[in-house]
């Protein structure tokens, strides 16, 4: 049965293939379209399978395996990650299948480093394809601060489109290593003073006591976080989060928003959105949907994200600093 489910998941995102398949994104989303236990991404000529099963019986994987070496001939790698596997290797992933697992994708012709064993995910999120769109075609000349920024392709994507300054900051160095390198493979030039490694609110309070300011910050923090300077809760947080960062907004500039939490309807999260509105000085200015190839073939979620698209909710606000 799964096979039948991934020809279908395949014929719905044939539009998405290129011809040298340097390409990234979601080919099944299990999830959505009728098996859970299985989400199937691809990263150019690796596919990597993320097995949800509690169990230990691999007969999906095995039959997602020999499906895919069928049907796609010029796969190079396929990666397991085992979500509920008992040690690091087999949830930061396991070779099934060849030997040579892609090192970078092309996205809107841009270049980004993956290192898809460094972490649980796969060290570049594909349900953020249309913002990094969004950022190549609105931060020519203007400086962004990048924060949560993980391996920074969504500051990759804002020095491709001529920013004039790019600011990234999350608390693991390692993970700003692989935005450097992404940096190395378009031509950019790499400045260390704009790789900030350490904790969101000690930065941001740095940051603030320098006056900094930017023409756009982005808010894309993980769904659960706890470091020595602060805790925050997707599901609760998300006016705290965005009071932290509007000092850093230069008056008329703007804060995209994204918030991943899956029990946290749409609705909600325009409502928490809209309270930050009331006095004047912040505007709802627009959205960002996720890609067709995340949202699969169902519009069964578990929480309604509506107005949004999908659980992934990437919200346009204005600043203003004057009334």
């Amino acid at each position: 049965m799964i096979t039948q489910q991934l020809a279908a998941a395949l014929t719905l995102r044939k539009s998405l293939f290129d011809a040298r398949h340097t390409a990234a994104f979601r080919l099944f989303n299990g999830f959505l379209e009728g098996y859970p236990e299985l989400v199937i991404d691809l990263y150019g000529q690796t596919a990597v399978i993320h097995d949800y099963a509690k169990s230990d019986d691999e007969t999906s994987v095995v039959a997602a395996r020999e499906w895919l070496t069928t049907t796609m001939s010029w796969l190079d790698a396929i990666l397991l990650k085992r979500r509920h596997g008992t040690t690091d290797t087999m949830r930061n992933g396991q070779l099934i299948y060849g030997t040579q697992l892609t090192r970078k994708v092309q996205e809107h012709g841009v270049w980004y480093a993956v290192d898809l064993t460094m972490n649980r995910d796969a060290s570049f999120y594909l349900d953020t394809r249309n913002l990094r769109r969004w950022l190549l075609d609105n931060m020519a000349g203007k400086s962004l601060l990048n924060t949560f920024a993980y391996t920074g392709s969504l500051g990759v994507a804002a020095m491709a489109a001529g920013a004039s300054q790019v600011v990234q900051t999350d608390l693991n160095k390692r993970f700003l290593n692989v935005g450097k390198t992404s940096h190395t493979l378009n031509g950019f030039p790499i400045d260390k003073r704009n790789f900030i490694t350490g904790d969101f609110w000690s930065v941001t309070k740095r940051l603030n006591r320098q006056n900094a300011q930017f023409d756009c910050v982005i808010l894309d923090p993980p769904f659960f976080a706890e470091s020595a300077g602060g805790r925050l809760n997707l599901e609760k947080d998300v006016v705290r989060l965005i009071n932290k960062v509007r000092p850093l907004v230069k008056d008329g500039g703007q804060i995209v928003t994204v918030n991943n939490a899956l029990y946290l309807s749409g609705a909600a999260y325009m409502t928490a959105l809209e309270s930050l509105c009331v006095d004047g000085y912040v505007a709802i200015e627009g959205q960002i949907d996720v890609g067709l190839d995340f949202v699969g073939s169902s519009a069964d979620f578990i929480t309604d994200p509506t107005p949004f698209n999908h659980s992934t909710k990437i919200a346009i606000l204005r600043i203003n600093h004057r009334s």
